[in-house]
């Protein structure tokens, strides 16, 4: 037993040699009788004589009784005889019924009637691939389980097993009704869903043998690390994205933008990720990479994204859009095992099917296979946004909005690692950290040096302003109710020069990233929205009206 049991993967793996092997070392004689009422009567019957008989099948006991056999439970068993071949005297049952845990053993065989019926299906399916119960059955089902196979010579009954912790209370009491230290399950799932709670768990501790204190918090945790920004590029994607709605093969898809190379290479490694952890039985570690692509999807790719998809027709918004098209398609299938209900509806959306077939679904897709991961756009792409992380500091250490316009940046590092970043790499960090321009040196050291411009210029503050502006305006849209094909008039007064010479200068590049017709100095008898902005030289009022 010792031998066979070698073979089972377990997960955690240190309960293979940890607490189920030292229990298998030193496991005692099993007495597999008791003497209750309820349970498994032994099927052993017995005349005073000594002679002795082990009745193989209901229908062994039938022919040797003569009596109809409807029931095997204790109290109708215990009254049907056999008669002696010895003596001719009646036999009797034992009156001793099977420890629970031979029937609980025995379940493999049982479930499929073995080995009267159903004999090359139960073959084709024993041992079982995968069990999974609490770290308290290590010394009762997955040991009973060992003890029946191996004594029936057919080996491991099971050739992987996951053993989770206990769930307790949130303060580490055990869950009780009588001190109710625990939410209501019925209001939980209707408040965050059962998807929510599905991620919570699995990515967990407890599904590798350690104990958890429920949180509420974490379950609403896995709502914002999951389903609001999964959802949200959905639906940003659905109001720029045009009618694109179709199933995107690898063939499917091209761009020469390094952003979508770089999305489509973290989603191959986040489906190799999780096809080697599951491979494995280890469900945190085949979770969890899928908060940190989420984050990398909303928070990097569709935030750099964004003036792309609102670029008009070109060439490069197409690209865009069939990306996050085929990004979010792979997506739904890397939820799929975890977040159903989401990965569903994610599906039917995005492929345009919308619950319209029966026989269409993300649960019946294959998982993909040979994605061949760009390791060199990975390694650029971590480049850029760790010097973007360091020059981002240096600008809230100066109290410089990101919106301020600055001059240049100037990156210091190792000419290996410099080499990694393309003029296309520079133009994103250029984009993050709104320079003009980026100036990169060679030097012989091991981590990034950078150093922004802090000096601005008239015309630096000017271009700084006109983007402070466009937020603004953009947020009286939203408060008033402004569709994408709507167009305004943007009336402004202003006391402020800087505002004034702002205002003459760029307004076409405002009109344009606010979807506004024109721009009116002068405040109009009737508008819908209004902002007053206090600057550095003085005041400017900013109005919206709808262009009719």
């Amino acid at each position: 037993m010792l031998k066979e049991a070698k073979k089972i993967n377990w997960s955690p793996s240190y309960i293979k040699e940890g607490r189920f092997g030292q229990w298998l070392e030193g496991a005692k004689d099993w007495s597999i009788s008791r003497q209750r009422y309820w349970a498994s009567v032994i099927p052993i019957w017995q005349c005073s004589c000594g002679w002795q008989q082990v009745i193989g099948s209901v229908q062994e006991l039938a022919e040797l009784s003569g009596a109809e056999i409807t029931d095997l439970h204790k109290h109708i068993v215990d009254k049907i005889t056999i008669k002696c071949p010895n003596c001719g005297k009646l036999a009797h049952r034992v009156p001793d019924v099977l420890d629970t845990w031979f029937d609980s053993g025995s379940m493999p065989y049982a479930q499929a009637h073995y080995p009267f019926e159903n004999a090359q299906d139960f073959d084709s399916h024993f041992p079982a691939q995968f069990i999974a119960e609490g770290i308290d059955q290590t010394r009762c089902w997955f040991y009973y389980l060992q003890v029946i196979s191996t004594a029936l010579g057919r080996g491991v009954a099971f050739r992987n097993v996951i053993v989770n912790g206990i769930v307790l209370a949130e303060d580490g009491k055990k869950m009780s009704k009588k001190l109710q230290n625990y939410p209501d399950p019925a209001e939980l799932l209707d408040r965050y869903g059962a998807d929510a709670l599905r991620y919570y768990l699995l990515a967990s501790p407890v599904t590798q043998a350690e104990n958890l204190n429920f949180s509420e918090t974490g379950v609403e945790e896995a709502i914002k690390k999951i389903t609001l920004p999964v959802w949200n590029v959905y639906k940003f994607y659905d109001l720029y994205g045009g009618n694109e709605r179709s199933v995107l093969s690898r063939a499917n898809w091209h761009s020469d933008n390094i952003l979508d190379h770089w999305i489509v290479s973290r989603l191959y490694q986040l489906l190799g990720e999780i096809d080697e952890a599951m491979m494995g039985y280890n469900l945190p570690r085949a979770v969890r990479p899928l908060a940190v692509f989420v984050d990398d999807l909303s928070g990097w790719y569709l935030r750099r994204s964004r003036s792309r998809f609102k670029n008009g027709e070109s060439q490069d918004k197409d690209w865009a859009v069939i990306t996050t098209n085929y990004v979010l398609q792979h997506l739904s299938l890397a939820l799929a095992p975890f977040t159903p209900f989401l990965a569903e509806a994610l599906w039917q959306k995005i492929t345009g099917f919308d619950y319209k077939y029966d026989d269409k679904s993300v649960h019946l897709l294959s998982w993909p296979t040979d994605l061949s991961v760009d390791e060199e756009v990975l390694a650029e792409m971590a480049a850029v946004r760790e010097i973007a992380e360091l020059a981002l500091a240096q600008r809230d250490a100066a109290g410089l909005k990101i919106r301020q316009v600055l001059s240049s940046l100037t990156v210091k590092g190792p000419s290996d690692r410099l080499s990694l970043i393309s003029s296309a790499g520079l133009d994103i960090l250029a984009d993050e950290l709104n320079v003009k321009h980026i100036i990169t040196e060679a030097h012989n050291i091991v981590n990034w040096e950078v150093s922004l411009d802090t000096t601005l210029t008239p015309e630096l503050m000017r271009e700084g302003l006109a983007r402070e502006l466009v937020r603004h305006i953009n947020l009286l849209r939203k408060e008033s109710g402004f569709s994408l094909s709507d167009q305004t008039i943007i009336y402004w007064r202003a006391t402020s020069p800087l505002a004034k010479l702002t205002l003459d200068e760029l307004a076409g590049t405002i009109t344009k990233e606010t979807l506004s017709g024109k721009i009116v100095e002068g405040r109009p008898d009737q508008f819908l929205a209004h902002k007053t902005l206090n600057l550095d030289d003085g005041i400017l009022e900013i109005m919206i009206a709808k262009l009719n």
